[in-house]
């Protein structure tokens, strides 16, 4: 067990605020976080060294991982708690509106999704950056996914398949190529990368991701989960002929029992494509 998860876990033990499921919720939070601040570089912390950069790494995460607001209130919480037994009740904010955290909505059918500002893009200098833009966008990829890419190896002609260690909960997948729009950004891709990742190679992927996160801020682009959002969207309508509910499309009452078939087929292979294990979580993307 690693510092960190020790020692919140001796937290827990000597602080046993609420009932035992509270208890027991909030240690499998906080055991998670542990993880997760692990993954993103932080390798040496301690119970006592939590501070705001933390904080805003893990909401980051969270907010480009496309989980729902609720989720991220609760572990917002569990921080608080942290945060108030080590006497820095300050280090989180007590509006969770400071970190961009919407109210409480699971589904809606109200579109989320984002196009890549062309003209923002340009103000991003770094041309490993700027490709992995592009590729979110082209391929609905993960930030990680997107700064991790190798086109290398990524590229088999018909389809693009990511590796396990770039991707959520290490499941590897497939996607295909389907557009001259993503040829060409793979074929741009391949020129900036060559042999290697969108990574260069004086740097490790943390200061990669973290360069991305300053970059983006200071060009002005936002809410870029929004590119899955899109992805999703342009997909359900090549699949089935019809807009998604979440563009004005006809939501799943409206459809006939053939019409129904064939958004379910196609909410699976999106499922698939975005990396979901599932086929429910399209309902964030598009809508029901």
């Amino acid at each position: 067990m690693k510092d960190l998860n020790y020692q919140l876990k001796d937290l827990c033990q000597r602080n046993q605020d609420g009932s035992r499921a509270t208890q027991a919720e909030r240690f499998q939070l906080l055991q998670t976080m542990a993880n997760h601040l692990n993954e993103l570089g932080y390798r040496r912390m301690e119970a006592k060294s939590l501070k705001p950069k933390h904080v805003d790494a893990l909401v980051t995460k969270y907010l480009e991982e496309g989980l729902t607001p609720g989720t991220i209130k609760n572990r917002l919480a569990a921080l608080r708690w942290w945060a108030e037994k080590i006497g820095k009740q300050n280090v989180v904010a007590k509006d969770n509106a400071y970190y961009g955290i919407d109210s409480r909505v699971f589904v809606t059918n109200v579109s989320k999704a984002r196009d890549l500002d062309q003209e923002l893009l340009e103000k991003i200098s770094d041309p490993h950056l700027r490709i992995s833009l592009e590729l979110q966008k082209a391929f609905g990829l993960r930030r990680e996914e997107a700064i991790k890419f190798s086109p290398d190896y990524a590229d088999r002609n018909t389809y693009i398949r990511l590796k396990s260690t770039w991707c959520k909960g290490g499941r590897a997948r497939e996607i295909p190529i389907r557009t001259d729009e993503q040829r060409d950004v793979l074929r741009r891709a391949r020129l900036v990368a060559g042999k290697g990742s969108l990574i260069p190679s004086h740097l490790m992927y943390v200061q990669q991701m973290r360069l991305y996160e300053r970059e983006t801020q200071k060009a002005g682009l936002s809410k870029l989960h929004g590119l899955r959002h899109r992805y999703a969207q342009e997909r359900y309508y090549e699949l089935t002929g019809k807009q998604a509910p979440a563009c004005g499309g006809p939501s799943s009452s409206e459809l006939t029992e053939e019409e129904r078939a064939n958004d379910q087929v196609a909410r699976w292979a999106i499922s698939q494509e975005l990396g979901h294990e599932r086929e429910q979580i399209t309902a964030v993307y598009l809508g029901r």
